[in-house]
């Protein structure tokens, strides 16, 4: 066996979320075959809670990227360590403002704009 392995969706997030969207979707088909608006808006609004839920967990380190894991990290009840910085490539953590940059950095100084001359003069 490899070194690593896939196990995408296989956590806690993954299936919580899982679990709670399978409620949701029952609760809108029971309102289809009901042909009641309120039990379809319901059971939408559980699948709206359902991707909160998960997005939250990911965020607290429930969730893991995609690709692949170190043995250490195969089990769905194991934390991922990497969730505070953010998983790069991952839209979640970019909707919640981690794995970006707050500014450019070039050859380690900070790179600053510089100031443009106003309209009629020329920069000295």
């Amino acid at each position: 066996m490899s070194a690593h392995q896939y196990d995408e969706g296989h956590t806690v997030a993954g299936w919580t979320g899982f679990g709670i969207a399978a409620v949701g979707t029952a609760v809108a088909g029971a309102g289809v075959c009901a042909v009641s608006a309120l039990l379809i808006g319901a059971g939408l609004g559980i699948v709206a809670v359902s991707v909160v839920v998960t997005w939250a967990l990911h965020l607290t380190g429930w969730g893991k990227p995609p690709g692949r894991r170190d043995r250490e990290q195969w089990g769905m009840r194991v934390r991922d360590p990497s969730a505070r910085a953010g998983h790069a490539g991952c839209v979640g953590c970019r909707l919640a403002g981690r794995g970006r940059r707050r500014g450019r950095v070039a050859e380690g100084r900070a790179v600053v704009a510089r100031e443009s001359a106003p309209v009629g003069e020329t920069a000295a």
